[in-house]
């Protein structure tokens, strides 16, 4: 039966332009959605740029332009990048749309609704010449664990302890140097402590959703010590003005914080894509919902956001995807060390765009795992399977097809070739279900074993020795026949990584 679903990849932060990372998690999910298609099934497939928060006001002030102009001067560079990789999103939306603002809010009245919002005052960092509640980021000081300067108001790089921010010593804020105060507020939290959330969370991240590692992980989260201490806790949803989001329905001051309203992004881009028909898509019961995600915001996609559609009446997610992070000879990303790879700079050098899709591809599976872009490996890989193998296939025969035959194939082939041919259809279910469970470099695997067996054909037959012969048209015939079939069901295999060449 035809599946219906509903694919997002993970909302990229609108302030800066995209990176090698989202790149390869957009190659993911699109290699995914483009195999789910080929197989009929029906998909929408969206994204949006998560445009609200603290970082993105205070980087807009700093250039000198409203959030709003900034967000969009992001947003206006995106189309590069994913035409240029082939990223066949059927709708790129905002956060800061309209529709994104009506579903936050009424996600949030329903939730309070159900007596999972309740307001509580805790003491926060205030700068008192930005005049303004400072997140933790912006705060820094020196560790109240081993003394080291200059680290974070949440985490200490140094020693690796974890803090409250108004734990570290000497504090400062980052934005005007000034020693921030502390101030009382009231905060909005969603009550994810509540019996009603930890059954449900149990229940829904135990049911096959998540990848194995991801559930062991998150089921680390429910465990209560001897003490009843640990197990979930509510969660901060508001922010104070000044701020750039949505503001609360009924708390003048009081804004979402972005991490609310951000995966909210999904079903408001959908909403913007379908039109009038999303609440009815949306109440299909066979509807499927899957996302992909970094291993980083596991917490954000398995915790609050399930329990946040649950209990305020809507879809929960069918699938969480999860893959790590991409590193670039052994390294981290960083600008400032100059490794990582600047997905533009790709293309504007003139390299193929599916020759990184295809490399990355062949190094994903279906754990968590990070992989590496290394640039050895990459020119060895498309040289050897690409070019040397699945290319060459082609190359060895189409010109005799050309000069020799017309450009007309043989009516019929051979015993041996039909024998080849039928051996390549017949690894269509292993090739389609390694695509469904994202094992891609599995796949690919199969693929190239496959390119093998042709080109082993090819080189028993040697096309380029048949032609000389008198008297051996038709056996040339043949034998550039099946190399061209051949190739051609190599290429409906190959199609979700190289769409364009298939083309």
């Amino acid at each position: 039966m035809p599946r219906k679903l509903f694919v997002t990849t993970a909302l990229p932060y609108a302030n800066a332009p995209f990176h090698i990372g989202h790149m390869m998690e957009y190659i993911q999910a699109d290699v995914w959605v483009r195999a789910q298609r080929m197989q009929g099934h029906a998909v929408h497939f969206v994204c949006a740029d998560d445009a609200h928060g603290a970082p993105i006001m205070i980087a807009a002030e700093k250039a000198g332009k409203t959030p709003q102009a900034f967000v969009a001067e992001i947003a206006a560079g995106r189309k590069p990048y994913l035409d240029g990789f082939h990223i066949a999103f059927d709708h790129w939306h905002s956060t800061d749309a309209p529709e994104n603002h009506q579903l936050a809010k009424e996600i949030y009245l329903a939730l309070r609704k159900n007596e999972l919002i309740a307001s509580r005052t805790i003491e926060q960092f205030f700068d008192p010449v930005k005049g303004m509640f400072l997140p933790d980021r912006y705060i820094k000081g020196e560790c109240p664990k081993c003394g080291a300067k200059d680290q974070y108001g949440d985490n200490c790089e140094v020693c690796g302890a974890v803090y409250a921010p108004t734990e570290l010593k000497n504090p400062y804020s980052t934005l005007s140097g000034a020693t921030p105060v502390l101030r009382s507020s009231e905060h909005y939290f969603f009550m994810l402590s509540d019996p009603r959330c930890v059954a449900f969370l149990e229940q829904w991240t135990g049911d096959g959703r998540l990848q194995p590692e991801v559930a062991n992980k998150v089921r680390e989260w429910f465990a209560k010590d001897e003490q009843g201490n640990g197990g979930l806790g509510d969660w901060d949803i508001s922010r104070d003005a000044p701020y750039f989001g949505i503001e609360i329905p009924d708390a003048p001051g009081k804004y979402f914080y972005v991490w609310l309203d951000a995966p909210i992004g999904y079903l408001a881009s959908l909403k913007a894509h379908l039109g009038e028909r999303f609440d009815t898509f949306m109440a299909d019961p066979e509807v499927e919902q899957v996302h992909f995600i970094g291993k980083d915001i596991v917490t954000f996609h398995t915790l609050f956001w399930p329990a946040m559609l649950k209990f305020s009446g809507r879809k929960v997610p069918s699938n969480i995807f999860v893959h790590g992070f991409i590193t670039v000879s052994g390294e981290k990303m960083s600008k400032s060390r100059g490794t990582g790879i600047s997905p533009l700079r790709y293309l504007e050098l003139g390299l193929n765009a599916e020759w990184l899709r295809y490399y990355i591809a062949a190094k994903l599976n279906a754990k968590v795992e990070d992989i590496d872009f290394n640039p050895d490996d990459f020119a060895a890989r498309i040289n050897a399977d690409l070019i040397g193998k699945y290319v060459n296939i082609a190359s060895r025969a189409a010109g005799f097809i050309g000069k020799r035959f017309g450009g007309m194939l043989a009516a019929d082939v051979g015993v041996e070739g039909r024998t080849l041919l039928d051996g390549l259809r017949a690894h269509r279910d292993t090739v389609v279900e390694l695509y469904n469970e994202r094992e891609f470099g599995k796949g690919l695997r199969e693929i190239m074993a496959l390119a093998d067996r042709v080109n082993a054909f090819v080189d028993l037959h040697k096309p380029w020795e048949l032609a000389k012969k008198p008297g051996q048209d038709a056996v040339l015939h043949d034998v550039c026949t099946v190399c061209i079939e051949a190739f051609r069901l190599l290429t409906i295999y190959l199609k979700p990584m190289r769409p364009a060449l298939a083309a």
